[in-house]
Parts: C-alpha cells; structure tokens; sequence
C-alpha cells in the first residue's frame, strides 16, 4: 500500500504513461476492425466502433491515428474513475481502475464489489476482486486472467 504522502484526493490524475502501456499491451494494435471477444467491432488499440462510426474505418489505421483515439477515449474512462471512486487514490491506483474500466466499462465498475469496497476504504479488499473479472461472452480468457493480475500488481504498487 502506498504511504499517505502519494495519496492524491479529489483524483486531479491522468492516465500516466505507464497506464496508458498497460492498456495498449492488453488491448494489442489492429490496424483493421474486428469482432472482439465480448462480441464488439473494435480498432486501434481497443477502440469500440460506435454505431455512428460505422463504415468509418475502411482504411487501415496506424498506430499514430490508434493512439489518438486511445487518448480521446480515455477521457471517458478517467471520468468515470473520478465520478464513481470516492475515496483517494494513488497515481498506480488510478491507472489500474482506468484500464480495468476501458475494459470493462464503466457500468461494471459502478456495479461492481471492487468499487464498493474501494468506496469503504478496504484497498486490499478492492484489489482482491481484480481476477473475479476474467469473463468475456460466458467464457474465462486467460488474456484478460493476466490483465486482470497486471492491474492488480500496479493497484497494490
């Protein structure tokens, strides 16, 4: 657990470089859409290819135009840490629970146990239910078993 002094409060964090090279090793580059596993058009590095973007990806995309992206969808996922985490974060804490939330979604953070006990202050708790979100379409994937173990290690950093 990180000591008080690398608390931040009010989560006035970004993604750092650090969580941004977790996100894009989980998520991997594809330069062309494709179905993932949870049954989504996605590109880039884990863009998801919104109804109104459809068609919209007919060239192949460079890591460049992926990182952009990945950079402009954070802003959700950061949002959605801030409004839904009430208690003080560390910067490793917070790109933990951004990767797991573009993963996941917000919806599943907001619903989640990992956010309820975060929320009561039990931090060791919260990192405990990391692995418990290693399904995807009704199967256990072992990518998202080791991403979910990555974002545990970097939570408890």
């Amino acid at each position: 657990m990180a000591n008080r002094a690398d608390i931040i409060p009010f989560h006035p964090l970004a993604t750092s470089g650090q969580g941004i090279a977790l996100i894009k090793f989980f998520e991997g580059f594809a330069a062309r859409p494709y179905l993932c596993p949870a049954n989504y058009w996605t590109v880039g590095y884990g863009h998801v290819i919104t109804h109104a973007e459809k068609g919209s990806f007919t060239a192949p995309l460079d890591e460049s135009a992926a990182t952009e992206l990945l950079m402009r969808d954070l802003v959700r996922f950061e949002q959605a840490v801030r409004r839904l985490v009430k208690v003080a974060l560390n910067q490793q804490q917070f790109d933990a629970l951004v990767s797991f939330t573009f993963n996941l979604g917000a919806g599943a953070l907001q619903r989640s146990t990992l956010r309820q006990k975060l929320n009561r202050g039990d931090y060791a708790g919260a990192a405990g239910e990391f692995r418990k979100w290693i399904w995807a379409a009704g199967r256990k994937l072992p990518g998202l078993i080791r991403r979910r173990d990555a974002e545990k290690l970097l939570f408890q950093a």
